[in-house]
């Protein structure tokens, strides 16, 4: 059996194919490059010499209902039915991308590599926290395997982080307004030209390791995710990922310092364990799990 699998993200698309469980022939494509998804998958199809589909599985950063779904960060839609048409696959399914690397959370065991913060986990009870070109979470059950839909990126930034901002930044601390103004990758660029007056590139700034915002972004994040912490209470452990993620994993004192900032209820993060989900193809590995019907439609 060969299956589509692709990972829909804000910048890049990632797609592959699946036979008997396993992901090959992974390629990469910028979202810029393509007016539409289905141009996408046309043009991967034909790399591949158009092999024979039978089932698809694709993981979007966007909300997906009744079959259907739009990227939050792109103008592309798509649906399951659409799909079908498309490729001539029997069976085809969409879900949210934080909802496949909830899935693949439930097929991995942390190693030392993959530990930020050391704890020992206890419940079922963890959560996936994704910081890249957005902001997402996905809370997992791991007892009864079922991963759930949600949208933090677009709430209200929480007060404690919005104080340290006015601190530090007074009166340029207003356009911050939502978690993912500040903890995704456009917020990096906006922190650091608030604090140091320079314009930077997401990426030039984490490759720069003397700059003063990364410490503070971390600080940030790590308040972040004591919040986290309290609201989804996940015992089994917080998975960071996306790039930002793994640029502030590399500052885990100042995360720390943001992460047992609080007092109040302070023994829930410290008793919490945090890791890093360093795969990019993880999201793949969970439309795999999601096909076997491992409980991605459970929301």
């Amino acid at each position: 059996m060969t299956a589509l699998i692709a990972d829909l993200g804000g910048t890049n698309a990632r797609l592959a194919l699946s036979v008997d469980g396993a992901p090959s022939a992974v390629m990469r494509y910028r979202g810029d490059d393509y007016g539409r998804f289905d141009d996408v998958v046309a043009h991967y199809l034909a790399a591949q010499g158009h092999p024979r589909i039978e089932k698809i599985c694709m993981a979007v950063a966007g909300p997906v209902r009744d079959g259907r779904a739009s990227l939050t960060n792109r103008d592309w839609s798509l649906s399951e039915a659409g799909l079908r048409d498309l490729t001539g696959a029997r069976d085809a399914l969409l879900i949210n991308d934080m909802q496949a690397l909830g899935l693949a959370i439930t097929r991995r065991r942390p190693g030392p590599d993959d530990t930020v913060r050391a704890a020992p986990a206890w419940g079922n009870q963890a959560l996936v926290v994704n910081a890249g070109t957005g902001f997402n979470v996905c809370p997992v059950h791991l007892g009864a395997m079922a991963v759930l839909q949600a949208e933090e990126g677009h709430t209200q930034l929480p007060a404690n982080i919005a104080g340290v901002l006015a601190q530090r930044l007074g009166a340029k601390a207003a356009p911050f307004s939502s978690v993912e103004a500040l903890l995704a990758g456009p917020g990096l660029a906006r922190l650091h030209l608030a604090l140091t007056g320079e314009t930077a590139a997401p990426d030039e700034i984490a490759r720069d390791e003397a700059a003063p915002t990364l410490p503070l972004m971390a600080q940030l994040f790590g308040l972040m995710l004591r919040e986290l912490a309290l609201r989804y209470l996940p015992g089994a452990g917080i998975w960071l990922a996306g790039s930002l993620a793994r640029t502030l994993a590399r500052h885990p004192e100042s995360l720390e310092t943001g992460f047992l900032a609080e007092q109040m209820m302070r023994d829930v993060p410290q008793s919490i364990p945090i890791f890093l989900l360093n795969d990019d193809l993880a999201a793949l590995d969970g439309c795999i799990a999601a096909l076997a019907g491992s409980g991605a439609g459970k929301n």
